[in-house]
């Protein structure tokens, strides 16, 4: 319970007892957390409200840079390329959850598709941060696995992370393009792209928010990439 409210509380429980009353404290202490109840659902509520809203919002502005996506990862994987993803914290997750998507499946039986997520061997990650510098942890990665053809999925929120505009730096020298996801006006990474590649740039400023429509986004470009190869059709799944 707040301080301010515990402080509320003990005042009228000590003008209740001086007066000869009993104690209000059980029915105070269940009114107040009947209101705090109360107050935590309709917070929850907001934030269903300002993802959806968000989400409707980004529809308009990132329809045109996902289909570029789609289109930029279908060449490469169709040509026997792969996709390498990059991110930190939440932003690894996800590059964690689009590679089990692209290896295994989205929604529909499909081959294989080739996407390896840096962001997953403790032992190469500790030993480049250890050796070198936790900046190049991706983009030495890239150096040793990245070839021409490849896409470069880089996930920042901020677009300022410096081992993901390492990776961008690394993945221009193998001639790979880069699809890059980012929020908050696009940050370092919006000079750091190539007219060739794709920005992706979620129009918010809080994190949580720019996490919630990435994770669409990267649905977006699985079913993108599913319905080019299968056609379009109900999913079985």
């Amino acid at each position: 319970m707040p301080a301010a409210h515990a402080g509320w509380m003990r005042i009228i429980c000590n003008q209740a007892l001086r007066q000869g009353r009993a104690s209000p404290l059980p029915g105070l202490r269940r009114t107040m957390t009947r209101y705090h109840g109360c107050m935590l659902e309709q917070r929850i509520e907001q934030q269903f409200i300002d993802s959806a809203d968000l989400k409707y919002q980004s529809a308009q502005v990132l329809s045109k840079p996902i289909a570029a996506a789609v289109q930029a990862i279908l060449a490469s994987v169709t040509s026997g390329g792969k996709v390498l993803a990059c991110g930190n914290g939440g932003s690894a997750a996800d590059a964690q959850h689009f590679a089990a998507e692209f290896v295994g499946r989205y929604e529909r039986e499909r081959p294989e598709l080739g996407a390896i997520a840096l962001t997953t061997d403790s032992s190469i990650l500790t030993a480049i941060a250890n050796d070198y510098d936790f900046s190049v942890i991706f983009s030495k990665q890239i150096r040793a696995l990245g070839g021409a053809g490849d896409v470069l999925l880089a996930l920042s929120t901020s677009g300022n992370s410096a081992n993901v505009l390492a990776a961008v730096e690394a993945a221009h020298e193998r001639e790979m393009t880069v699809v890059a996801l980012t929020g908050r006006g696009g940050g370092k990474m919006t000079a750091a792209l190539r007219e060739t590649d794709v920005h992706i740039c979620v129009p918010h400023e809080r994190t949580a928010r720019v996490q919630e429509v990435h994770l669409l986004v990267l649905h977006c470009i699985c079913d993108g990439v599913d319905t080019q190869l299968l056609g379009d059709q109900e999913t079985s799944v």
